[in-house]
Formats: C-alpha cells, sequence, structure tokens
C-alpha cells in the first residue's frame, strides 16, 4: 500500500516540489493550496511526469481557521491515514493585516495554519504505523523574538520580517513542544532550514521595495528543488526513522536558537494556541 504525503503550500516553490520528489519515490501526495486552478495545474503537471502517481488536491485558505478545519475534515473524509504532513504554507505581509478571524495575519498563517492543521490531522497520523510530522521553519529564527504578551505585534511598531522572524521561532518551539507530547509514539515532529529560496515567496507584497529586495535575494539564493531536498529527506529518508524535536538544515541536524530551547517558552505558545483553537471550536483538543 502507498504512503501518504499531505503538502501544504504546494502549488510552487519548495513545496511543489517536495510533492513532486515524493511522488516519483512512490508517495500517494495530497496538494494543497488557496487557488484551485492552480491546484488542478501543478496536479497535471506532476501527473505528466510521473503518470502512474496519485495526486489529491485540497484548497485552503490558511488565513482561515474556517477553511483549516474544513479542508482538514475533507482530509479525513477521504483518508484513514496520513504518514507524512509536511506543513509548508506560509507568507510574509508589508504591513500589518488581520486574518479573518482577527489575528496578525503572519502569526495566523504562519504559525496557527501550522499548529491547527497538524492537530486536526493529529489522528489521521497516530493511525498511521509511523509517521512524520515536518515544520518548515527558517534561519530567520535567530531574529525573532518572544513577546507573550504582544504575540500579534498590537504594541510594537510593525515590522515585516520582524513579525516573519517571530513566527519561524514559533515554528521551531511549536515542533519541539509537540515532539516532547509524542514522545513514546510512532509519530515524530521535526523542523528545518530550507535555505534562501528562489521561488514567489514575498511576490503579494504591493511596494516596489519589498519586491525589489526579494528579487535582489531570487538572484543569490538556490531553486526551488535544492531548497526542498531538506524536506524530501526528512520525510522519507531511513536515516531520520525515529528521530525527533530537531531542527535541520542541509539534510543535517544542527543548533536552533537558544531561545528555541526554553520549556517554558514552548509550553506556553502550546497554550495560547490550544487556547485560540478551543475558543473558536470548543474543547476538543486539550488532550493529544
Amino acid at each position: 500500500m502507498k504512503l501518504t504525503a499531505l503538502i501544504t503550500g504546494a502549488t510552487n516553490g519548495i513545496g511543489k516540489e517536495t510533492a513532486r520528489a515524493l511522488l516519483t519515490q512512490g508517495y500517494r501526495v495530497a496538494i494543497v493550496g488557496r487557488n484551485e486552478g492552480k491546484l488542478q495545474g501543478v496536479r497535471s503537471e506532476l501527473l505528466a511526469q510521473t503518470p502512474a502517481g496519485e495526486v489529491l488536491c485540497f484548497q485552503a485558505d490558511f488565513a482561515s481557521l474556517d477553511s483549516i478545519y474544513a479542508f482538514t475534515q475533507a482530509v479525513r473524509a477521504k483518508l484513514s491515514t496520513l504518514d507524512v504532513l509536511v506543513n509548508n504554507a506560509g507568507a510574509i505581509y508589508d504591513e500589518r493585516q488581520e486574518s479573518a478571524d482577527g489575528f496578525e495575519q503572519t502569526f495566523a498563517v504562519n504559525h496557527l495554519g501550522y499548529f491547527a492543521t497538524t492537530l486536526f490531522l493529529l489522528k489521521l497520523l497516530q493511525a498511521a504505523p509511523s509517521a512524520r510530522i515536518v515544520n518548515v521553519a527558517s534561519g530567520a529564527h535567530f531574529l525573532g523574538k518572544w513577546r507573550p504578551d504582544d504575540l500579534q505585534w498590537h504594541t510594537r511598531r510593525y515590522r515585516n520580517f520582524g513579525a516573519y522572524a517571530d513566527s519561524k521561532l514559533m515554528n521551531i518551539l511549536f515542533t519541539y513542544e509537540l515532539a516532547r507530547q509524542l514522545a513514546g509514539t510512532p509519530v515524530t515532529a521535526n523542523c528545518l532550514h530550507p535555505g534562501v529560496v528562489r521561488t514567489g515567496f514575498g511576490q503579494n507584497n504591493e511596494s516596489w521595495l519589498s519586491k525589489w529586495l526579494f528579487r535582489a535575494f531570487g538572484w543569490m539564493s538556490i531553486s526551488p528543488q535544492t531548497g526542498a531536498k531538506t524536506s524530501v529527506y526528512l520525510a522519507s529518508s531511513a536515516e531520520v526513522a525515529g528521530v525527533s524535536g530537531k531542527y535541520f538544515d542541509k539534510c543535517k541536524p544542527v543548533k536552533s536558537a537558544p531561545l528555541s530551547y526554553d520549556p517554558n517558552i514552548q509550553a506556553e505558545l502550546w497554550q495560547a494556541s490550544l487556547a485560540i483553537l478551543q475558543e473558536k471550536f470548543g474543547d476538543w483538543g486539550s488532550k493529544l
């Protein structure tokens, strides 16, 4: 029976290349994106390369908890188990924006998107003989700050890269706490820095300065295929079977920022995030 991998943010960049690589390895892949037309286009592209493969499409807007819930319910209706979850969808915004639920949008998409998707799909992952959760973080997390009184930039002057760096730190804090809570089960959780990757990332912003800066980074960056290598490695390599709670760069475990190892901060972020989901969806998630 084929193993199934679900990849969010899979209509371009490293998400699409992760899906492509896992499909060629024989995985059934489920790709998730905001735009149905792009999803179907990527599905056709992937199947043209791997005609015997199987590609499922799910539409979701990661700035909306209702949309995340709806897509994960659709996944649970379609699948009985899930072997790999790659949380990859992310964004950066020039100006402070709020999501459909009233949260600062970088926090909503980059952190709550990972947190909610994982918890809503956890039963499918736990139903597999062994399963892997892969969270795409960033070396930008070294510049992230932990401000529990202002996670959503209400009181600080908004800085787009600062909000992004904070969200990537949250990805790592979440991964470590998740790995701790899953210890002793067949589900592992790891995170990674993909490198500075040449994608369309940041091009959603309107300012000419942001677009120019991201294009300049693009001239100096690696290809999406190279950027996807660590995601694919963590999703599929026998070398990391059973490995959990680690941060990887270039397919090697490395140290993340000292702040990310603080168990009190990890637990504090978990409880704050869980409270958001419980307020909206009830007390379904108080225990894993």
